[in-house]
């Protein structure tokens, strides 16, 4: 018998030669790729596949202190893994790469690759590191051809760990290595410093990278919360976008993102724990939910801040509390309240537990020189989520060929606006620059400037706005509806605010009377 407290070694063997299997389904893999001729064995262990290759315990929130990963393998071979490659033990016709990794790590994180690689090794300099660099070590096919055709792509990792180690923080495992082991899958998978990979596109190294920070060194505490993982590293693809590639990209990134994510009516980012099943492995992984509509939460979040400085603080702070540790979405809101001040339930109760999008339908009108605008919102998913307190930019365009942008605050279904302008509208746009995630049902609008009198707001609460244009001197008076007069004075500014607050709730009418003519319009007091 074993005592409590004493310390047990085990050795546990596992045989057979690795199927080809889905994504999901294999913990070890073997394929071909007959484009490059090469045969890859590959271990893919997200989410519950460790067990297949290796005694664990499959618990997100226990993560490893250590782990080393000897793999040997024929001479023709080289082996991949996470951490620093301390030594290549030959063995005859067949050698040993033992790789060690000092860094904290989750369960499903533990990889190898192994095939006919070469070696490409490139470093980056990210501010902080006082001139020092971190390796990027590149196990890619060694066939002709293959370094030529897609170092440019290899080699974008580098502008993007400078990037994301200045917006997020510094690369967590930079006392080891990034690197990346060509495999035969699309996609790719961010294996903890080494991520195995199927091309170097642009938009995979960046997403597969930003999951370093964001899946890796914060890791989701539960798969209910796969956001912390999918839809930051989501979002990490198109920040690299918008700061490194041509400008013409990040708008095409954001209109696919939207388009995607509007396909269908409902779904939540936040994924219920009934749903997460070994068999399920989709709803955790879907594109439009966790990764997509992800990504765009925190697009939103960022508007909503209106400070790109204090965005990326929260991102920092976040980082840092929760360092080689797991975390819910609810932590990272916590994270975002506290840093930024501002309480972001409702949002994350409508957006991130919550089902769908808003719908709008809008009116607006310019009379005189005041913009109305009557905001109509309703949910795609209306019996889990009927309304989505946000706010809403519209940009405007005038007749003289100007523009401008305002933001209306959405705080019920239905919503009325005004604001005074100065300028003729031409016509206006919603959100075109993509920055919230709604469908725009309709939009009808018209200009009338000849009006000579306009009050706002209607309803009116405290204050009551008179705009008469052209007029000189005239006479305001408000009366009840049999006639009793409850104010009344001259005004000779084009703009008069009446004090309207003592008067009882009900309908109103302004009588504007000039020298030539009178002018009648009724409003509500509520």
């Amino acid at each position: 018998s074993i005592a409590e407290g004493d310390y047990v070694s085990a050795q546990i063997f596992y045989h057979g030669i690795p199927e080809i299997g889905e994504f999901f389904s294999n913990g070890v893999t073997t394929d071909y790729d007959s484009t490059w001729n090469k045969h890859v064995t590959r271990t893919q262990s997200e989410p519950f596949s460790a067990r297949q290759w290796w005694p664990v315990k499959q618990d997100l929130t226990d993560k490893a202190d250590s782990v080393w990963v000897f793999i040997t393998t024929d001479t023709s071979n080289m082996a991949g893994s996470q951490g620093l490659l301390t030594e290549i033990v030959p063995l005859g016709n067949k050698h040993r790469f033992e790789w060690k990794s000092n860094y904290q790590i989750d369960y499903y994180l533990i990889s190898f690759a192994v095939a006919d690689y070469q070696e490409y090794n490139i470093y980056a300099h990210p501010e902080g590191l006082n001139g020092d660099s971190i390796l990027i070590q590149n196990f890619i096919y060694d066939s002709p051809g293959y370094l030529e055709n897609n170092k440019p792509g290899i080699d974008n990792t580098v502008s993007f760990i400078e990037l994301f180690s200045s917006l997020y923080s510094m690369y967590p495992f930079h006392a080891e290595k990034y690197g990346h082991c060509l495999v035969t899958h699309g996609g790719g998978m961010e294996h903890q410093t080494m991520t195995t990979l199927g091309n170097f596109g642009f938009g995979l190294v960046a997403h597969e990278l930003g999951h370093m920070w964001f899946g890796d060194n914060v890791t989701c505490a539960t798969w209910s919360d796969i956001w912390i993982n999918e839809g930051f590293a989501t979002y990490s693809d198109y920040l690299a976008h918008e700061f490194i590639a041509d400008p013409i990209y990040p708008p095409i990134w954001l209109s696919q993102v939207h388009e995607k994510v509007l396909s269908e009516p409902g779904g939540s980012v936040y994924i219920p724990p009934e749903d997460i099943d070994y068999n399920n492995e989709g709803r955790i992984f879907n594109s439009r939910l966790s990764y997509r509509k992800g990504a765009l939460l925190l697009h939103m979040i960022r508007f909503e801040l209106q400070d790109d400085d204090l965005f990326f603080q929260v991102m920092k702070n976040f980082q840092q509390q929760f360092t080689g540790g797991t975390a819910t979405g609810i932590d990272f809101m916590n994270i975002l309240n506290e840093t930024s001040g501002v309480d972001f339930t409702g949002f994350f109760d409508a957006w991130y537990f919550g089902e769908g999008f808003p719908i709008y339908n809008i009116n607006w009108e310019q009379v005189g020189g005041v913009f109305k605008l009557f905001s109509k919102q309703r949910g795609s998913a209306p019996e889990i989520t009927s309304f989505f307190e946000m706010n809403v930019p519209y940009k405007l365009y005038f007749t003289d060929g100007s523009d401008t942008t305002i933001s209306f605050f959405q705080t019920e279904n239905e919503n009325n606006f005004s604001i005074p302008l100065g300028k003729n509208i031409d016509s206006i746009q919603i959100d075109p620059e993509r920055w919230v995630l709604i469908d725009v049902e309709s939009i009808n609008g018209s200009v009338n400037v000849d009006s000579p009198f306009l009050v706002f707001p209607n309803p009116a609460d405290s204050e009551l706005t008179i705009i008469v244009n052209n007029v000189k001197e005239y006479e305001i008076s408000i009366t009840d509806l049999n006639g009793k007069v409850s104010i009344k004075r001259i005004s000779k500014q084009p703009i008069t605010v009446l004090n309207v607050y003592s008067l009882q709730t009900g309908t109103y009418i302004v009588n504007i009377k000039t020298n030539k003519d009178l002018y009648s319009q009724k409003f509500i007091k509520n």
